[in-house]
């Protein structure tokens, strides 16, 4: 891991910064420390004609090799970095802004102190960098002399990802609505059967009946009337009457299909996942929430 003398040796040296890609970035330019440990966290790098431009980059993961500082991103990444004064000092929304770039942690701000020069033979404590040094960076995050906030930062994030100075606690709700799907068809389809029916009609016939009347004065004449003794016959044309059938189509009914909307309760049972927070160690009473 680089500590401060060995960047401060390539300094003096006037080593180059190397990129992941092997191609050479710019020189090396000024040099940010941390205000409470005086490790360095920045590395300025001159690029543009005549180092006219210089661009931050984290010294974290950086090596050096020979009289060149090695850093783990690439030439294209870092000359695209945000733009910062290079004034002497980082503020601490610029460091946020640099941290946000390189995908850093976030960091929590101590109290500032002051500029401190790491390139000459000047004292630790100076109050301002001399002309072409570097600055110096507070805490675990930039700080400005004077800097506060509302609320003073307790610890500082150990997990990686960037946060604030609080947890944010989430959970999954069950949001359950409704969708209409077609569930089903209906029709009417008509189709022709055959049947048996038996019904009971009255019919008429005529049967033969004998009738014998004795002779008197009103039929004497009728009887007297031909020869005396003979052969005859006499016939009666008898009738019957019998059912004769027809079928007529007759309309006896409309169907329709219609719709009848039901209403019922059905029961859904899904997982969701929950967020806990809880705080333990030394001189803290174990909550959970």
């Amino acid at each position: 891991m680089l500590n401060r003398e060995n960047i401060e040796g390539l300094l003096h040296k006037g080593g180059n910064v190397i990129g992941s890609d092997g191609e050479k970035i710019g020189s090396i330019g000024q040099l940010y420390a941390d205000d409470d440990t005086g490790e360095p966290t920045w590395v300025t790098v001159k690029t543009g004609l005549f180092g006219s431009s210089q661009s931050f980059v984290p010294v974290e993961g950086a090596h050096n090799q020979g009289d060149d500082l090695v850093v783990p991103f690439s030439k294209e990444h870092v000359k695209d970095a945000p733009r910062v004064d290079v004034d002497g000092h980082l503020t601490p929304e610029e460091e946020d802004r640099l941290y946000a770039y390189y995908e850093r942690g976030a960091q929590t701000y101590s109290d500032s102190k002051n500029d401190v020069d790491l390139q000459g033979d000047s004292d630790l404590n100076a109050g301002t960098p001399n002309a072409g040094t570097a600055g110096y960076a507070s805490g675990t995050g930039t700080g400005t002399a004077g800097y506060s906030s509302d609320r003073d930062t307790v610890g500082h994030d150990t997990s990686g990802p960037t946060t604030d100075d609080a947890m944010t606690r989430s959970e999954e709700q069950l949001r359950v609505g409704t969708e209409r799907e077609a569930a089903g068809r209906a029709r009417l389809r008509k189709y022709v059967t055959t049947e048996n029916v038996t019904t009971t009609v009255p019919v008429q016939r005529e049967e033969v009946r004998l009738e014998r009347e004795p002779i008197t004065d009103a039929n004497r004449g009728a009887a007297l009337d031909g020869p005396d003794i003979s052969e005859e016959e006499h016939e009666v044309i008898l009738h019957e009457e019998r059912p004769v059938v027809q079928k007529e189509a007759v309309p006896v009914e409309r169907v329709r299909l219609d719709k009848d909307v039901v209403q019922e309760d059905v029961t859904v049972t899904e997982e969701v996942r929950k967020e806990h927070i809880e705080a333990d160690g030394d001189g803290v009473e174990g909550t959970r929430r």
